[in-house]
């Protein structure tokens, strides 16, 4: 059996530089020869397609406050199968997590035992960088904090007096990345311009990869990395655990630039219980499989391609007569939009969708709704064959506005993160169903009425 080591990137606040760096040293690692699989904590979408193209490996996400802990060690456990090092990038700042408070990339550390690699964007700081990263190596008792990589250095004079001030903190000072255009990486209003928008991505990657062989302290921070700590490790049941139940027995799943959002774990989750997954293109005008019982509409940016999509006559026959047949239909944000009877794009201009939900979307006006979800199927979900019949723990993140055009049965009951009531997300016509929230785990009854 084999069992890896691993190290979490983390940093004080967003837009540290955590990202660069971790495809950065994915990169180098991977060109010296090394297994190398990487994690995101977080819900997020967008950076694991960045770390599947630097390692080569699928990424998958480590939620620590939608996933169990029994989810985060089957992660691991499929990660370290056939790796040698597994590199989990942090997301927001270390000790940052959903609005209760939970959920942090220190406790995601904690629980895989993992050391903490401190990324430090020294911008426009100098000595007191010792003051900040004290604070952060003494504030959690269980978390370590190991190494250092300095970030966005003006010149090697700074990089002198970074590390001077450091050293009396006893922390290991790994390398120091310059500033420099070619590492920054362009951003759109959900995240980063997705990986497969990049023509040039291999050509940054190989870029990047350079920098951490020449500017980081490989060897050393191959030292400091530990073993997974993985508690049912010895426990072969785990691996055929199934945290969320699939949609269908042959799912087709809705996968290019305009719907790029689906987690990794749940298709492998699906695949180990023997579902068929296949893939179709809305934006290239393909259908899904006619052999398909189940049409996943994942989340994107449909807002992007709007009018391409409004054209797409084939696709939009395919899930028409999809769901005049009686297969189940479910749409996650982007996916949620596509069903609805139209979206208006940023400049006003509506765009016909498909019509079976009676909702609209807009963009004409932004409203950002964001946030940790706690979901439960209604009644009317679980009669109109719903499949995820226990709590879930989810995610929402977008800029639409929302219009409901008629009576329509909701989909979830919903909870934040704070435990508050939240009016119903999302709608059912038939089989057809969805909602703006993005599923990350199923969970169990306890969790959902822990505080209710």
């Amino acid at each position: 059996m084999t069992v890896a080591k691993g190290f979490v990137i983390a940093a004080p606040s967003s837009g540290s530089g955590k990202t660069t760096i971790t495809l950065a040293l994915l990169r180098a690692l991977r060109n010296s020869g090394l297994r190398i699989a990487s994690g995101k904590s977080g819900p997020d979408y967008i950076d694991p397609a960045f770390h599947s193209a630097a390692s080569g490996h699928p990424c998958l996400n480590y939620d620590a406050w939608a996933m169990s802990l029994t989810q985060l060690s089957l992660n691991a456990t499929e990660q370290e199968k056939h790796t040698d090092v597994v590199i989990i990038e942090g997301a927001m700042g270390l000790f940052d997590g959903a609005a209760d408070g939970s959920g942090s990339v220190a406790e995601l550390a904690v629980h895989l035992g993992l050391p903490v690699i401190l990324v430090v964007d020294c911008k426009s700081q100098a000595q007191s960088v010792a003051a900040l990263v004290h604070g952060f190596l003494t504030f959690h008792p269980h978390c370590h904090i190991t190494g250092v990589i300095l970030n966005r250095v003006g010149s090697a004079r700074h990089e002198r007096i970074l590390r001077l001030a450091l050293e009396p903190l006893g922390v290991i000072v790994l390398g120091a990345f310059y500033r420099s255009k070619q590492l920054e990486l362009p951003e759109r209003h959900l995240g980063l311009v997705q990986a497969s928008e990049r023509a040039d991505l291999e050509e940054f990657l190989n870029a990047a990869g350079d920098v951490a062989r020449d500017s980081v302290d490989i060897p050393a921070l191959m030292r400091l990395a530990k073993v997974l700590a993985i508690p049912a490790r010895e426990n072969k049941e785990l691996t055929g655990v199934a945290h969320l139940p699939p949609l269908g027995q042959h799912i087709a799943i809705a996968k290019d630039i305009a719907f790029a959002f689906c987690y990794e774990h749940l298709l492998s989750d699906w695949r180990r219980q023997g579902v068929t997954l296949s893939f179709f293109s809305p934006l290239g005008d393909e259908t899904p499989s006619p052999e398909a019982d189940a049409i996943f509409l994942s989340g994107g940016y449909p807002e992007l391609h709007a009018g391409q999509l409004s054209q797409a006559d084939t696709f939009k026959r395919g899930i028409r007569e999809a769901a005049g047949a009686g297969k189940l239909i479910y749409g996650e944000c982007g996916g949620y939009m596509m069903l609805g009877d139209g979206l208006t794009d940023k400049g006003g201009q509506s765009h016909e969708m498909l019509g079976l939900l009676p909702i609209e979307t807009s963009f004409a006006k932004r409203k950002l709704k964001l946030g940790y979800r706690k979901l439960k199927a209604t009644e009317d979900a679980k009669q109109s064959g719903f499949p995820w019949l226990n709590p879930l723990g989810a995610h929402e993140f977008h800029y639409s506005t929302l219009t409901v055009k008629s009576e329509a049965s909701s989909l979830f009951e919903a909870q934040d993160a704070e435990h508050h009531k939240l009016d119903p997300l999302g709608h059912i016509n038939g089989r057809v169903m969805g909602s703006f929230a993005h599923v990350v785990a199923e969970r169990s009854e306890e969790w959902w009425s822990a505080s209710s």
